[in-house]
């Protein structure tokens, strides 16, 4: 581009955007950032109530963690503590694929040493 072409562009620009006001530059402005959607109860990040624990050890529900596919049982560390979790019966849990967590897992019995 010569020089002279792109003086009588940025004039032309210029003159536009001073005769729209205010209104050419507003359009310009960068959009509020999206706020995020509110996380379902059972994927709050806080996990679920002491009395939500309490109501599935009762009902004999297991806790599912769904990020790796592992279930817990009432007596697990885990019940209730992984981020990303639900509670559901244990035949329910083994039906959608989850496997029992490694602290469940069947201990193979050790040979004794002779």
């Amino acid at each position: 581009m010569s020089y002279p072409f792109r003086k009588v562009l940025l004039g032309t620009l210029m003159a536009g955007a001073l005769s729209l006001g205010a209104n050419a530059f507003a359009a310009q402005a960068p959009a509020p950032a999206a706020t995020k959607a509110p996380k379902t109860a059972k994927m709050a990040a806080a996990g679920p109530t002491d009395q939500e624990i309490a109501d599935a050890k009762a009902k004999g529900e297991v806790w599912v963690n769904t990020s790796t596919k592992a279930y817990h049982k009432s007596d697990d560390k885990y019940y209730g503590k992984t981020k990303h979790g639900k509670f559901m019966s244990e035949e329910d849990a083994q039906k959608a694929g989850y496997h029992v967590s490694g602290s469940h897992a069947a201990k193979k019995p050790s040979a004794a040493k002779k």
